[in-house]
């Protein structure tokens, strides 16, 4: 199976957790916090989205910081993915 966006959303993939701190500390699984970075796996066409024009910015492959709280969690085939609008995207990570 595969997930196509619609309108202006994108399907991101979000990277792994941090396992241990950085002076060591190994964190248990309830303890890691889920980064706010992920892979853009699929773009949506853009096009006319609430009555505007939305111009798709980031492509498939960008790495993404995106808002905390934004997005739909999927499990699918056993992957889990995100499904944001785009301007819940804060930046692309270069």
């Amino acid at each position: 199976m595969k997930l196509v966006p619609l309108g202006d959303r994108v399907v991101l993939k979000q990277l792994k957790a941090e396992e241990t701190t950085k002076s060591g500390i190994v964190l248990p699984g309830q303890a890691q916090e889920k980064p706010q970075q992920a892979e853009v796996v699929a773009v949506g066409p853009g096009g006319m989205v609430d009555g505007k024009e939305v111009k798709m910015e980031v492509a498939v492959g960008d790495q993404v910081i995106y808002s905390k709280y934004a997005g739909t969690e999927v499990k699918l085939d056993g992957e889990e993915y995100i499904i944001v609008r785009q301007n819940d995207i804060l930046a692309v990570v270069k």
